[in-house]
């Protein structure tokens, strides 16, 4: 086996097995699943060359703003679930303490919500006034019931290219 040989002394580099990064196990604490999903949608979103820019700390209601040609869009990303067909998500901001647990829309503070889904690993663009104010499913199967009226398609919602 060949060991790359150090640029200033010349000697062989040594690669300790054990100090090499271990996997970790992600959790399924709510902070974690969104943070996974910007992360995920933040990287589709650079890697297709969209410009984004990102809010400085945490308070705002949205969680990154696209400039479409001069046109900023408040987008704020939410993690989908694949559930009997469809993909679900919330279309609410909910803050809990040991007293309450508060639940808020995002009506007139965001212009687009962008969900990533795991299952699919696709991202889905969706104008706000389009949502409803509790959340929204996405359809990737047929349903059960073959009605295909007033279905939202998931593939009509795909991140463009």
């Amino acid at each position: 086996m060949h060991l790359p040989k150090c640029s200033v002394c010349g000697e062989d580099y040594v690669v300790d097995m054990s100090l090499a990064l271990p996997k970790p196990t992600p959790t399924s604490h709510p902070v974690d699943v969104g943070h996974r999903a910007e992360a995920a949608i933040l990287a589709e979103l650079v890697k297709r060359g969209y410009r984004v820019l990102l809010p400085f700390g945490v308070n705002q209601r949205y969680d990154l703003v696209l400039d479409c040609d001069g046109r900023f869009l408040r987008a704020q990303c939410k993690s989908g679930r694949l559930r009997e067909g469809a993909i679900q998500f919330r279309a609410l901001s909910t803050q809990s303490n040991m007293r309450r647990t508060r639940s808020r829309s995002y009506v007139g503070e965001v212009d687009l919500f962008i969900v990533y889904c795991p299952d699919t690993q696709c991202v889905y663009v969706i104008p706000a006034e389009e949502v409803p104010n509790t959340g929204m499913y996405l359809r990737v199967d047929p349903p059960g019931n073959r009605q295909g009226k007033r279905v939202r398609w998931a593939r009509d919602y795909e991140l463009p290219a």
